[in-house]
């Protein structure tokens, strides 16, 4: 079994009720999980965090960064 998860639940997390950890049968199916989910939090969360994905064993790790300000 594969297992994607989440370092910290942040408030935007926490309010879309996602539950963690999300367990799948092949390892392509957890990194492409993995990655769809970093992909809609980046795109639709609040923007002071951003999420990437990092393998580490069986388990697709989603940590949780501060998002850098854009300079003009």
């Amino acid at each position: 079994m594969y297992k994607v998860d989440i370092e910290k639940k942040c408030g935007c997390v926490k309010k879309a009720e996602m539950e963690f950890p999300k367990t799948f049968n092949t390892k392509e199916e957890a990194e492409i999980e993995a990655l769809k989910l970093a992909n809609y939090m980046n795109g639709n969360f609040c923007k002071k965090h951003r999420f990437v994905v990092n393998e580490e064993g069986d388990t697709f790790m989603i940590y949780v960064e501060i998002a850098c300000p854009q300079v003009s």
